[in-house]
């Protein structure tokens, strides 16, 4: 098992049975993580941060370590991409010295870059273009609550930002249905929104963008925030406090999705912001279980894109 490309940049990069593949594996190996135990044996995980984590770093270490590999954690001043060293100089290192390369940055080019002048896999752990380990996760967990992803509709209520984009672009790989519910002016970026409906004419997968949250979540089995001033935007966050308030997701809202709609979060919450302590504590919310797919998605990637060819 193998995927086409030898990066994960982006979901939209994936065909659907790929994205499909990576779903199925990642439930596999969480349900028998022992048979995969021996996968990345004496390989090696360079995990390149610009931007603190939780999630991330623990995940992708704890996964090598359980996939039987090993994982260096290289801090932002380790490296300062493209100041201390160029981007393509800190690949064609890493290419000798690693089998598998991780980056969180700021830039998607910084990883666009990497992955340009390595010729070991780069994956994308969040840019401010894009997180498609998110995304896989993200729709690991909704195949868990809702079975059958082509009856999922899923409204994503926010800011139209990396996270929105990689939803975009899964729900077109796989069929669902998703809703966009922005402030006018925040929605996503244009490019994406085209390609993803150009993804979703293979799959009949519905987009739709709205500027009324209310009109967005009506009917929706999956509600989804994320918050409202990403990393780096952090002088803007008074100022999107007004203009996103009438957009959180508190019990009010969540009363006009569907009777059973759960609700989700990439992480970490601004309680009180984005969503309300009823909700993210709520029997409805799954934040924890998406959290924790996390591991078990990024695991299949690693799989895919370094593992052994056969497994004993």
């Amino acid at each position: 098992m193998k995927l086409a490309a030898k990066d994960l940049l982006s979901i939209h990069d994936l065909s659907p049975e790929e994205f499909r593949l990576i779903l199925e594996l990642a439930g596999q190996i969480k349900a028998s993580p022992g048979r995969y135990a021996r996968s990345l044996e004496r390989k090696t995980l360079a995990m390149i941060f610009e931007k603190p984590s939780l999630r991330t770093r623990v995940t992708f270490e704890a996964g090598m370590t359980q996939l039987g590999g090993h994982a260096i954690y290289l801090a932002p001043s380790d490296i300062s991409l493209g100041a201390r060293e160029s981007i393509p100089d800190v690949a064609r290192n890493l290419e000798r010295m690693v089998d598998v390369i991780m980056a969180r940055t700021f830039s998607h080019d910084s990883v666009v870059q990497l992955a340009r002048y390595s010729r070991v896999p780069v994956i994308n752990a969040l840019s401010d273009y894009s997180h498609p380990c998110q995304a896989l996760a993200d729709f690991l967990t909704l195949q868990e609550v809702h079975g059958d992803l082509r009856k999922v509709k899923l409204c994503y209520v926010g800011d139209g930002n990396n996270v929105c984009h990689s939803l975009l672009f899964a729900a077109a790989k796989c069929g669902a249905s998703i809703t966009v519910a922005c402030p006018e002016g925040y929605e996503p970026s244009k490019q994406v929104v085209e390609l993803a409906q150009q993804d979703a004419k293979a799959t009949s997968a519905t987009l739709r963008i709205v500027n009324d949250p209310s009109q967005g979540v009506a009917g929706a089995n999956a509600v989804y925030t994320d918050v409202w001033a990403s990393m780096g935007q952090e002088a803007e966050t008074e100022a999107r406090a007004k203009i996103f308030r009438p957009f959180q997701v508190n019990e009010s809202l969540m009363a006009r999705a569907a009777a059973g709609a759960c609700f989700l979060h990439c992480l970490p919450a601004h309680r009180g912001w984005e969503v309300t302590d009823g909700v993210a504590d709520s029997p409805a919310s799954v934040i924890f279980q998406q959290a924790e797919n996390r591991l078990h998605a990024q695991k299949a990637v690693l799989h895919l894109l370094a593992g052994q060819e056969e497994l004993s």
